[in-house]
């Protein structure tokens, strides 16, 4: 493990990252759509720029293999396509076990928050558009997402992976699973901050929501690390991220009350859906580790 050089992308993705995000908040931007959408593609790119200063200009390394940029199709990479709808469909599931927590069919929860983000004719036009529409807007959002997921989301979730899954991992690999997902976790959430802080993910507690972001990324850290060894390539994981951002409003479009720190898959309730799941590979790892020496 080569710590200076983990300390070198490291600093430069936050450099970069934070001030593309302080630059826009200086020249009196808000995170209100479309800015938002743009200013955060953009953050999203921050690591493969870093990853291509320290990998190529730096150290003259190599990229494409030894970040496993591959794209020979195998199983992992359709779990990594579906993973992320269930994880949201479980969600919504345990959202509505919280006290104040009901389904809402009609999306009173999703269009209250949508018009917290969006200019005041944005969201009487999404209204509009919402009541004409021949199918439910739910079903309409997973058929987006999942198409998403393989397509525009992807390359968009390629600029952060091959930072996350792709560098880190690799610097990692002399450490355990465990410790290098968890560690590789928290570097990714606190990475989030300077956008959580404008109002992503946590409008309604940016300053909380700052702690919240880096305990889902720790938490979704194993799931990913385990899809890039088992999938050995990072695109797979640019699958399972582009799918993850493009389902996780399931979560919460059909539930009203609650905050944005309790439900979805960013709040509490997710939190619970990924530890199950985080237990889930621990048992799995045992299982397959004791068969092993069968």
């Amino acid at each position: 493990m080569n710590k200076k050089k983990i300390l070198i992308f490291t600093g430069l993705t936050y450099l970069l990252s934070f001030i593309l995000i302080g630059l826009y908040y200086l020249g009196g931007g808000k995170w209100t759509m479309p800015n938002a959408a743009i200013m955060g593609t953009l953050y999203m790119f921050m690591p493969m720029i870093s990853v291509f200063i320290v990998q190529k200009l730096v150290y003259k390394e190599p990229i494409k293999i030894p970040l496993g940029i591959s794209f020979k199709l195998n199983f992992f990479f359709l779990m990594a396509w579906l993973i992320p709808p269930f994880l949201a469909f479980a969600t919504l599931g345990v959202s509505l076990l919280f006290p104040g927590i009901e389904f809402s069919p009609e999306m009173a929860g999703i269009m209250a928050k949508l018009k917290m983000i969006l200019p005041p004719e944005e969201w009487e036009k999404a209204m509009a558009q919402t009541k004409s529409l021949p199918l439910h807007p739910f079903w309409l959002a997973l058929i987006q997402g999942m198409v998403g997921a393989i397509t525009i989301n992807a390359v968009i979730s390629f600029g952060e992976e091959i930072g996350w899954r792709g560098f880190l991992q690799k610097e990692f690999e002399s450490l355990s699973f465990w410790k290098s997902s968890f560690l590789i976790g928290f570097i990714w959430g606190l990475w989030h901050a300077p956008v959580i802080l404008m109002g992503h993910n946590y409008p309604e507690h940016p300053q909380i929501g700052v702690l919240m972001m880096i305990i889902w990324c720790i938490l979704l850290g194993p799931l990913f690390s385990y899809i890039r060894i088992k999938a050995r390539s990072v695109i797979a994981t640019c699958i399972l991220h582009g799918s993850l951002n493009g389902t996780a409003g399931l979560a919460i479009m059909v539930v009203k009350g609650g905050s944005d720190l309790t439900v979805g898959l960013t709040g509490v309730a997710g939190f619970f859906v990924l530890v199950f799941v985080n237990i889930v590979l621990f048992a799995y790892d045992q299982l397959a580790n004791s068969h092993s020496y069968d």
